[in-house]
């Protein structure tokens, strides 16, 4: 969980890169292939089961068993590209007309919004979770306003409470849009409670709790983030608006982007059924083997654009906003370790496990032992935040071991002894080498435990066995040997940024 500068690698002869262009581009296009013709054949059996859809494109399928893709999908259609778009809508003519109104207006706008579709019911949850952090970080105690938070945050997984909820709405998925705006939420009002007591406002509790409403009802972040510390949010929104002649080009520019994204998504889940295949253990242990790769890369690469689509609109708005929102998620492809996974793909989460949990329990300032147990209970508080199921217990261990495994390995090999020893025997460019070979062997593992993040233990205990067991002579060398490409891929992008 430690930040890390950039290291200037020794670059490669442009041949050897293009090689690697070219193997990883080729193996991604020949393993969904695979998986392609595997999901043609069985597609019988998986409508059946899983009960495809009709596709958007003629003489496909759809695979709707991702719920988080269908879910927001859902949503999206139902309202929430309608109420995104009237907070654009809203956000320019108050900056237009009345800037001095922009905040109250939107604090607004995103309260009647969140009604509209959690109803006064749902927002008044909401409203008690909001005044009672805020009750309790007024008497500046962190500890206190931790042990409160977490408590509010438990509260999602009372069957009492989760019942009382469910009653007051008609269908599952609106009370499962409460559920996520709560948790969301949760991370707000930690991190208003802890600002708070570490940095009192010199204002009074009733700018402080407008302040937190703001916060709070931000329309663009409230149901799924990217998530922006309270700090970070207050600062910018205190900032004065310049107009910029490149909004309308900025705003078609990225509107294409996320269309694109969105196409790239739809497209996968029509040619590939990934989601429902994992879904059946029989089907993971009869693909063939670059079908189980092309499984594995569809999984996280899908997991990739869903993620692009769902931050990039809210970041669209909010960079109207002139907010500075959280950098969208980095390739899959090209993270070739632990830390740089938790650093690039959620940096708006990362940069909030780092401000509340990393540094205020000793990070790296106090010596290995701290540094161990602050990753842990980072690696902690997010298996709890995600829900604290079996499988994620497993994937925060993994992460949790992987990230350890590599800052040990760092520091074994910045020893002054070993330092000495891989000056010595290695040249600029078999080191970038054997970084690489190293970095295949923790993107391995990467892609195992993000397997058991979007498809539970079952899945990665079955790529495990047949990779790892079954197929260590045969299947292991050659995803090692790809995964290696992929490294110096991402090598390349980290050494020399474009």
């Amino acid at each position: 969980m430690t930040s890390k500068s950039k290291t200037q690698l020794a670059p490669l002869p442009w041949i050897e890169i293009f090689i690697y262009w070219v193997l990883s581009f080729g193996s991604h296009l020949y393993s969904f292939y695979q998986l392609h013709r595997f999901s043609k054949e069985h597609e019988a059996g998986l409508v059946r089961e899983f009960q495809l859809e009709n596709g958007l494109l003629k003489g496909f399928k759809r695979d709707p068993s991702d719920f988080e893709w269908t879910f927001w999908t859902e949503w999206g259609k139902k309202s929430l590209l309608w109420t995104l778009t009237g907070h654009g809508i809203v956000s320019r003519l108050t900056g237009l007309f009345y800037p001095k109104l922009r905040l109250p207006v939107l604090t607004t706008y995103g309260l009647l919004a969140a009604s509209s579709v959690l109803g006064m019911k749902g927002v008044s949850v909401l409203l008690v979770h909001l005044g009672l952090s805020f009750s309790v970080a007024q008497l500046r105690k962190p500890a206190l306003s931790w042990t409160c938070n977490l408590l509010l945050l438990s509260t999602l997984h009372i069957q009492t409470l989760q019942d009382i909820q469910r009653g007051w709405y008609k269908t599952e998925e609106e009370y499962y849009l409460l559920l996520f705006s709560v948790a969301v939420c949760g991370l707000r009002f930690i991190s208003f409670s802890l600002e708070h007591c570490w940095s009192p406002s010199d204002h009074g509790w009733v700018v402080q709790l407008c302040w937190l409403f703001s916060y709070t009802f931000y329309h663009p972040f409230f149901y799924n983030g990217p998530i922006v510390t309270y700090k970070d949010y207050t600062e910018q929104m205190q900032r004065p608006a310049e107009e910029s002649d490149g909004a309308l080009t900025f705003l078609v520019l990225r509107l294409g982007r996320i269309i694109l994204w969105w196409c790239i998504a739809e497209y996968m889940i029509h040619i590939m059924y990934m989601h429902s295949i994992q879904s059946n253990e029989t089907y993971i242990e009869i693909l063939p083997p670059w079908a189980l790769g092309g499984l594995a890369l569809a999984l996280v690469q899908f997991f990739y654009m869903k993620y692009l689509v769902l931050f990039g609109l809210p970041s669209m708005l909010a960079s109207l906003d002139k907010l500075v929102p959280p950098k969208l998620p980095r390739c899959v492809s090209i993270m070739y370790s632990f830390t740089g996974m938790w650093r690039h793909f959620d940096e708006g989460l990362y940069r909030w496990l780092i401000r509340y949990i990393y540094v205020p329990l000793g990070g790296s300032r106090h010596g290995s032992l701290y540094k161990m147990l602050s990753t842990g209970l980072a690696f902690g508080f997010v298996c709890h935040w995600h829900g604290g199921h079996d499988y994620l217990q497993y994937w925060a261990l993994m992460n949790w071991a992987g990230v350890l495994l590599e800052n040990g390995l760092k520091s074994l090999f910045a020893s002054p002894f070993i330092h000495s020893i891989v000056e010595q025997n290695f040249s600029p460019v078999m080191k970038r080498r054997c970084i690489a070979l190293l970095s295949a062997f923790s993107t391995a593992m990467l892609i195992l435990s993000n397997l058991v993040f979007l498809g539970g233990i079952h899945v990665g205990r079955i790529f495990w066995k047949r990779v790892f067991i079954r197929g260590w002579s045969t299947m292991a060398p050659p995803m090692l040997a790809f995964l290696y490409c992929f490294a110096q891929i991402g090598l390349e992008r980290t050494s020399h940024p474009p």
